[in-house]
C-alpha cells in the first residue's frame, strides 16, 4: 500500500501540492475562529456538587453579587489606616463607580481590617457567560488607570486583584508566551536541522510546510469545537504549535533519513523516495496511530478541557501524518538531491560514528545496557512519590510582579486569604415549604465554627423563602491545598451533617470546583490511562504481529513516564519550591510520553525486525538497528524535546512545567527507552520477542539486502 502511495506521489507531485494549497485556502478562509475557555466550572459534568450549587444560585439568586475584582488600599508609609484614610477610600470608591465603567455594576467600600493595615473595595461584575468576552478585563484595565489618578494626594497606595484582574494579567502574559513559543520553536527547528543536515533547504522545509498545515489544523479544530460543542483549554494554542512543528518535523526526519539511506545504497532520487515511503510509511502511520488513539482516549475524561484537548491534538497529528506521507514526499521528489544542498554528506555513510559504536556495544552486552537503562529510569521514578497537584493555575503561573499577585499578597496582610474568592453554601428545602424561622441563622453559626473558615456573612434568603445563601471566606487562599482540604474534609461534611431535617446543603464556589476537579482527575487516571495503554498495545501487536513485544515496549514507556514525573516533581517541587504541579500535567505527560515515546520505539523495533529479516541473529540485528536508526531517533528526539522546551520561554510556571516535563520525557524516550532499553531487551529475548507471528524470519530478499549493504560498506 505504501509503495503504491509513494509511486503516486512521486509521479504527480504538482497535483499533490496543488491539492494541499487549495484545501488549506478553503479551510483557512471558511473555518470559524478557535476560542478557548478559562471557566473551570464549565469543564465539569452536572452531577458534581459544585455544579449543582451553581445551578441553584442561577435559579434562586440570579442577582447575587459576583466579586469580579477587589481594590486593596493601604497607607503608602506602611502605617495603620486612620478614619481620614477610610473616608478617602469611600470617596475613591464612589468616584470610580460614578465613572460608569462598562461591566462594573458597583464599587462598594468594605471594612478596615482588624489590624488596620488594609481596607478593600469590592468591584461587582456580572457573571461571565461567554469565554470570548473580555469586557471585564477591559474594565479592570480602565479602573487601574482611573485609580492611579484618584489616589493622588491621599497618602494611600492601592491595586486591583481578584479573578478579573488575574485574567487580565494572565492574558497579557499569554500574548507574550504565544509569541515566544512560536518564534522559539521555529528558531530551534531551523538551527538544529542546519546542524544535522547542513542544508538550508531542509532547515526551512518543516517551517514552510508545517506553516501551511498549522492554520489548517486550527481551522479544523475550530470546526470540531463548534460541531461538537467542545471547549479548548486556554493553553491549547501554544501546545498546538509545538505539537504540529515538533511531531511534523519528526515525521519529515524519519522520511529524509530513510531517503538519504536509499540514495547511499544506489537508488535514483525518484526511486529512493518511493523506497523511503514504502519502508517508513508503516512505521510513521503506526506511530501516528499510537499518538492519535492516546489523545482520543481523552474523550473519556470527565473534564471538558481534556475532552476537548484530546480530539484537537488528534486532528493535528492526523493532518501532520497525511502531510508526511504525501506533501513532504511530493516536495522532496521535485527537489531531488538538491534538498541536501550544499552538503555532499548524503553521498556516503560516515564510518565509525558514535551510533555504530553504541550499536556494537549493545550487541555485545545487551544485559548490561538493559539493566543500566532500567535502573536509571527507575531511580528517577522514585521522585514521583512526592508529586502534589496544584489547582492555582492563574495565581501560580503569573510572574510575582504582576499587580494582581502583588496586591493579593498585600490583602493577606489584613484579611483571610480567601477574601478574593469566597465559597458559597446554599441551604435549601427539599420540599416546597419555606425554611423554618431561625434555621438560616442557626445554620450560619454552625458553618462559622468549622475549622478553616474565616468568616460567614449573614444569610440571604431567596424570594420564595426555600433557599438561603451564605458567603464563606476561608482562612487559606482559594486554590491552595489547605483550602481544598477544608472544603473536602471539613466544610462539606459539616454542612451536610448539620443541615436541618427537610433541607439539603450544597457547597459551591471556585474552591469547591477545584475539589470536584480533583475527584474527576482521579477518576480519569483509572479510565484514560488503561484505555490509552491498551489501544497502543493493540496497534503495536498489529504492526509487529506479536503478543510479546507490545508488553515490554509498554513497560519501557511506563518506566519513561515514571522517570519524567519524578524528575519534574524534584525540579519544581523540591528544588523550585513550588506548591505542586499543574493538576492535569500527569495526564498530559502520560499521553505525550507514552504516545510519542512509542513513536521512537516503533521506529527502532521496526528497523530491528527489518534487520532480523535480512538474516541477522538477534544481537547483530539490535546493533545494526541502533547504527541505522540511532541518528534518526536522536535527531528527532533533540528537535522534539527542543520544541517542547520552548514552552519554558512563556514566563509562567504552568507552561514551564509542561515544557520541562514533555521535553525531558521525549529525551528519555529517544535516548534511553528507544535507543538503549528496547534494542537491548529485544536482543536478550531473541526470537521469542516476535511470537506468535515470527516477524523476524529472514525473507528471500534478506540475503540480497545484506549483500547490498556489505557491498555499500
Amino acid at each position: 500500500m505504501f509503495s503504491a502511495l509513494g509511486r503516486f506521489v512521486v509521479r504527480r507531485p504538482w497535483w499533490v501540492i496543488l491539492a494541499w494549497v487549495v484545501a488549506a485556502a478553503a479551510v483557512i478562509s471558511l473555518a470559524p475562529k478557535l476560542t478557548s475557555s478559562t471557566d473551570e466550572a464549565s469543564f465539569l459534568p452536572g452531577h458534581y456538587e459544585s455544579i449543582r450549587a451553581s445551578d441553584l444560585q442561577e435559579r434562586d439568586f440570579p442577582q447575587q453579587e459576583n466579586i469580579g475584582a477587589i481594590i486593596v488600599f493601604q497607607r503608602s508609609d506602611g502605617r495603620q489606616l486612620t478614619p481620614a484614610d477610610s473616608a478617602a477610600v469611600t470617596r475613591v470608591s464612589k468616584d470610580l463607580q460614578a465613572k460608569k465603567v462598562e461591566d462594573v455594576q458597583a464599587v462598594t467600600p468594605g471594612e478596615v481590617s482588624p489590624n488596620k493595615r488594609v481596607q478593600t473595595a469590592v468591584v461587582a461584575m456580572p457573571k461571565i457567560t461567554n469565554p470570548e468576552d473580555t469586557k471585564q478585563q477591559d474594565a479592570v484595565e480602565q479602573l487601574r488607570k482611573d485609580l492611579r489618578a484618584e489616589l493622588k494626594g491621599t497618602g494611600l497606595s492601592a491595586g486591583i486583584t481578584g479573578s478579573a484582574a488575574q485574567a487580565l494579567d494572565e492574558s497579557d502574559a499569554s500574548e507574550r508566551a504565544g509569541l515566544l513559543v512560536g518564534v522559539g520553536t521555529i528558531v530551534i527547528i531551523i538551527v538544529l536541522l542546519l546542524v544535522i543536515f547542513r542544508s538550508p533547504i531542509i532547515a526551512l522545509l518543516p517551517v514552510v510546510l508545517i506553516g501551511l498545515i498549522s492554520p489548517m489544523a486550527t481551522g479544523l479544530i475550530a470546526w470540531a469545537n463548534k460541531a461538537f460543542d467542545m471547549k479548548a483549554d486556554s493553553s491549547i494554542q501554544e501546545l498546538l504549535t509545538v505539537v504540529l512543528f515538533g511531531v511534523g518535523t519528526d515525521y519529515i526526519l524519519f522520511l529524509l533519513f530513510r531517503y538519504r539511506e536509499a540514495l547511499r545504497a544506489g537508488e535514483d532520487p525518484k526511486g529512493g523516495m518511493v523506497h523511503a515511503v514504502e519502508r517508513v510509511g508503516e512505521a510513521i502511520t503506526s506511530a501516528a496511530g499510537a499518538v492519535i488513539v492516546a489523545f482520543a482516549a481523552l474523550t473519556l475524561s470527565s473534564l471538558g478541557m481534556l475532552r476537548s484537548m484530546g480530539p484537537a491534538l488528534a486532528i493535528a497529528v492526523f493532518l501532520t501524518l497525511l502531510a508526511g506521507l504525501t506533501l513532504v514526499p511530493a516536495v522532496v521528489s521535485l527537489l531531488g538531491t538538491k534538498v541536501f544542498w550544499p552538503s555532499k554528506s548524503w553521498q556516503r555513510e560516515p564510518q565509525g560514528t558514535g551510533f555504530a559504536r553504541l550499536g556494537a556495544s549493545i550487541a555485545r552486552r545487551p544485559a548490561v545496557w538493559a539493566v543500566v537503562s532500567a535502573l536509571f529510569m527507575g531511580a528517577l521514578a522514585l521522585g514521583a512519590l512526592g508529586y502534589k497537584a496544584n489547582f492555582d493555575l492563574a495565581g501560580s503561573s503569573l510572574p510575582k510582579d504582576k499587580e494582581s499577585i502583588v496586591w493579593q499578597d498585600n490583602l493577606e496582610k489584613g484579611f483571610p486569604a480567601g477574601t478574593t474568592d469566597p465559597t458559597f453554601v446554599y441551604l435549601t428545602s427539599t420540599g416546597d415549604r419555606p425554611l423554618a424561622s431561625g434555621q438560616p441563622a442557626a445554620f450560619r453559626e454552625q458553618l462559622a465554627s468549622v475549622d478553616g473558615v474565616g468568616s460567614v456573612a449573614a444569610p440571604r434568603v431567596g424570594k420564595d423563602g426555600t433557599t438561603a445563601s451564605y458567603s464563606v471566606v476561608l482562612t487559606d487562599p482559594p486554590a491552595s491545598e489547605k483550602a481544598l482540604a477544608t472544603i473536602k474534609e471539613q466544610l462539606r461534611p459539616a454542612a451536610h451533617d448539620d443541615a436541618p431535617d427537610g433541607t439539603e446543603a450544597l457547597v459551591g464556589g471556585t474552591t469547591a470546583v477545584y475539589v470536584d476537579i480533583n475527584k474527576a482527575v482521579d477518576r480519569d487516571y483509572s479510565v484514560v490511562f488503561p484505555v490509552a495503554a491498551i489501544a497502543i498495545m493493540v496497534i503495536l501487536g498489529l504492526l509487529l504481529r506479536s503478543l510479546v513485544a507490545p508488553w515490554y515496549l509498554m513497560l519501557s514507556v511506563a518506566l519513561g513516564f515514571g522517570a519524567t514525573l519524578g524528575a519534574t516533581s524534584l525540579i519544581f517541587q523540591q528544588i523550585g519550591s513550588q506548591p505542586g504541579l499543574m493538576f492535569m500535567l500527569p495526564v498530559i505527560m502520560y499521553l505525550f510520553v507514552v504516545a510519542l515515546g512509542t513513536d521512537y520505539n516503533i521506529l527502532m523495533v521496526s528497523r530491528l525486525r527489518e534487520e532480523a529479516r535480512e538474516g541477522r541473529d538477534p544481537h547483530d540485528a539490535a546493533g545494526t538497528a541502533v547504527r541505522h536508526s540511532g541518528p534518526t531517533i536522536g535527531s528527532a528526539g533533540v528537535i522534539l524535546a527542543g520544541t517542547f522546551a520552548t514552552l519554558m520561554l512563556a514566563g509562567n510556571s504552568t507552561l514551564s512545567q509542561m515544557g520541562f516535563s514533555l521535553s525531558f520525557g521525549i529525551a528519555i524516550a529517544a535516548f534511553v527507552m528507544a535507543m538503549l532499553f528496547t534494542p537491548a531487551l529485544t536482543a536478550l529475548i531473541g526470537h521469542a520477542a516476535w511470537w506468535p507471528g515470527h516477524g523476524d524470519r529472514a525473507s528471500d530478499a534478506g540475503e540480497r539486502g545484506r549483500a547490498r549493504e556489505e557491498s555499500h560498506r
